[in-house]
């Protein structure tokens, strides 16, 4: 069975993310998406509220579930049987920082990575960005999936 994981932060997840989740769906048998655990890091969404939302946005997509992850994503991909990892490349700068991970993911543990280019119609998305513009209260429809652009309305309105 081919199995790749899609690892990210996804606070929160976006269409950008999801288009390359997708597409990845349809290249193998499984897809995990790894919601990362990065202590040092305070998310606008607890680890739990990623996950449910990422549930939630890939109902749809039958061969692919959520999971998270605390540690080297190589011994992540030991554990669960899975060859190959898949990363959304957006930009220049974001290949030359993907293209050294990937190096160094084969070299320590055999496992190839994939680097898919985004849809251009998400070359732009960020999910820092997409927080940054809802937060001055612009408009982030089309940006994020249905289920997450309520959730983000929501936790912003409560910070206020």
């Amino acid at each position: 069975m081919r199995r790749a994981v899609c690892p990210g932060s996804y606070d929160p997840a976006t269409n950008g993310h999801l288009d390359v989740i997708e597409r990845a769906a349809h290249l193998f048998d499984e897809v995990v998406v790894a919601v990362l655990i990065n202590k040092s890091k305070r998310g606008m969404f607890t680890i739990d509220e990623r996950m449910e939302l990422l549930q939630e946005s890939t109902a749809k997509l039958p061969n692919v579930r959520v999971d998270s992850w605390h540690g080297l994503l190589t011994d992540y991909c030991k554990e669960q049987g899975i060859q190959s990892i898949v990363k959304g490349l957006r930009s220049v700068s974001d290949f030359d920082y993907e293209l050294q991970m990937a190096q160094m993911n084969r070299e320590i543990s055999g496992v190839e990575t994939l680097l898919m280019s985004n849809n251009p119609a998400y070359s732009f998305l960020s999910s820092s960005l997409v927080k940054e513009v809802a937060t001055y209260g612009g408009d982030v429809t089309g940006m994020v999936p249905p289920a997450v652009h309520d959730r983000l309305l929501a936790r912003i309105a409560e910070n206020d």
